[in-house]
């Protein structure tokens, strides 16, 4: 055994004490943070590394470096002809994705939304929605999959393998009690894109047709009239403010940046708004209302419960596609403040709790399978499928987004997948 060096073992300490400061703050970590944690100067961290963003380069590299090796393992256990690619080798996949993700917990969420402005370069180019090897032994197990009957054909295996992997990768996003409930949730998912949720699905024809669906498309094409009745510079100044929270994050932005931006003077912002929090509470605050009065629409309509989920992953879809700014905002959020059972908002947990009583009242029509106990383990797995990452919803089209979610959620990625009755 090579021993190791008192540097080499002060600098993996560094590293261990700074994932675990990320994950749990977020961005707005400090090298002071770090150094105190560890219990040394500031001065002694930087003998190990330059900058902030240095330290987090390297978290970044070894999570990026493991999931390279997840990925080596999946193509060598598929190509090795002992397992069968669909369920077994997704479901060994997913599982270890999900697994990887929780320990790179803070290379995770440093690297799954954009940088902020100014940031070191090699984290941008290290930055990667769903590296590229990981996508090749999804791709390449699904094609197995379908080449041996067990994956439907038609299917657009690119984009069905990134829905996969950012699921299974988002389960390191969560606030999930133990390491038990994030292995059941990651089966889950898996088992969802798979098999899919619905005992007997209907085709597009029947759900494009449907009440709930109605109701999702009525209330996504009354959100552009909403401000219409406004003073004309507050649409404008929202429309500044979004995009210039998304890109630098809250707390680095600051009203002069934004009266800049919009072409204001910084007295006419206050005079508008009243303060930058109240302006922030003003954009998410109409974007978290819209999304309310649509669910609740949805919910509210005649229709199955099949048809109902449906029509809330077309308001989702919709609300990715329409409020980027918005949806970067949270982003933003998570990146300098990852999320806790404490501080997950009562807009989410009211969401969850809809989606909670709708499957159930699913399951008990059989209507739905969905496996999995306790209930709220089920709703968090189903509740992140709902929604497709912005990178899915803007690179195929929100139709065509639609489709994919119909296909997997709903249908199932698996040959004779929803058709159990």
């Amino acid at each position: 055994m090579v021993p190791v060096s008192v540097d080499g073992a002060r600098r993996e300490e560094i590293l261990e004490v700074a994932s675990a400061r990320f994950a749990s703050s977020g961005l707005r970590t400090s090298l002071k943070d770090i150094a105190d944690a560890c219990g040394i100067l500031p001065g002694s961290l930087y003998h190990h590394f330059a900058s902030k963003d240095a330290l987090i380069v390297e978290l970044v590299e070894r999570y990026l470096a493991d999931l390279d090796a997840v990925a080596l393992e999946a193509r060598d256990r598929l190509r090795s002809g002992e397992v069968d690619p669909v369920p077994d080798a997704i479901e060994a996949l997913g599982a270890e994705l999900a697994a990887c993700a929780l320990r790179h917990r803070a290379a995770l969420l440093l690297t799954v939304y954009d940088p902020p402005d100014g940031a070191a370069e090699a984290l941008v180019r290290a930055r990667s929605h769903a590296p590229p090897s990981v996508l090749a032994a999804v791709v390449e197990t699904f094609r197995a999959g379908r080449e041996a009957g067990t994956v439907r054909v038609g299917l657009d295996l690119d984009a069905v393998a990134d829905r996969f992997c950012q699921a299974l990768l988002h389960v390191g996003l969560g606030v999930l009690p133990d390491a038990d409930s994030a292995a059941a949730v990651a089966r889950l998912r898996s088992r969802i894109l798979l098999d899919g949720i619905a005992v007997d699905p209907p085709d597009d024809a029947t759900l494009d047709r449907s009440a709930p669906l109605a109701a999702a498309v009525e209330t996504v094409d009354a959100w552009d009239k909403a401000d219409e009745a406004e003073d004309d510079r507050l649409p404008h100044l929202r429309a500044v403010a979004r995009a210039e929270f998304g890109r630098r994050g809250y707390e680095a932005t600051t009203v002069r940046d934004i009266a800049a931006a919009a072409g204001l003077s910084t007295g006419s912002v206050y005079r508008l708004v009243g303060s930058k929090d109240e302006l922030l509470a003003s954009i998410m605050g109409s974007f978290a209302a819209k999304a309310r009065t649509a669910w609740r629409r949805v919910l509210g309509a005649e229709g199955s419960t099949v048809e109902k989920l449906d029509a809330l992953m077309w308001v989702n879809i919709c609300a990715v596609d329409r409020f980027s700014d918005e949806y970067n905002i949270q982003l933003a959020w998570l990146r300098e403040s990852p999320p806790s059972s404490a501080n997950l908002g009562s807009s989410f947990t009211a969401r969850l709790r809809d989606l909670k009583a709708l499957v159930a009242q699913g399951i008990r029509a059989g209507e739905l399978e969905v496996d999995g106990r306790p209930a709220d383990l089920r709703a968090w797995a189903l509740f992140e499928m709902l929604w497709l990452p912005e990178s899915i919803v803007h690179g195929l089209g929100p139709a065509p987004a639609h489709a994919l979610v119909r296909d997997t959620v709903l249908r199932g990625a698996a040959a004779g997948a929803g058709r159990r009755r």
